[in-house]
């Protein structure tokens, strides 16, 4: 599955959907964020019954805040509605699927 762009436009119809869901809220020049990146992309392809988002915080304040998100990358998990797991700072690809399993 393709990774999804998130924009305060189009967040509550991604909320509403039933797969949990992973937001990478990051930015273009941050370091940490490009080195998780590729393991997003990673995830995203090899597990469908996830959905997967990004988030840019330059382009996206208002969803940065509404998360708390004070530094980046923040990966952010929701079930049902509801933020169940938050991380900052790059995570290895083992971390990040145990916060998708939680």
């Amino acid at each position: 599955m393709s990774i999804l762009h998130v924009s305060k436009n189009n967040f509550d119809s991604i909320k509403a959907n039933d797969k949990p869901i992973l937001l990478d809220f990051y930015a273009d020049w941050c370091g940490p964020c490009r080195m998780v990146s590729p393991i997003i992309e990673e995830i995203a392809k090899e597990n469908p019954q996830y959905l997967i988002g990004k988030v840019n915080i330059d382009k996206e304040p208002e969803l940065a805040q509404k998360f708390n998100v004070l530094s980046i990358p923040t990966l952010t998990v929701i079930k049902d509605g509801k933020v169940i797991s938050q991380s900052a700072g790059a995570r290895p690809k083992n971390e990040i699927l145990a916060m998708l399993k939680e």
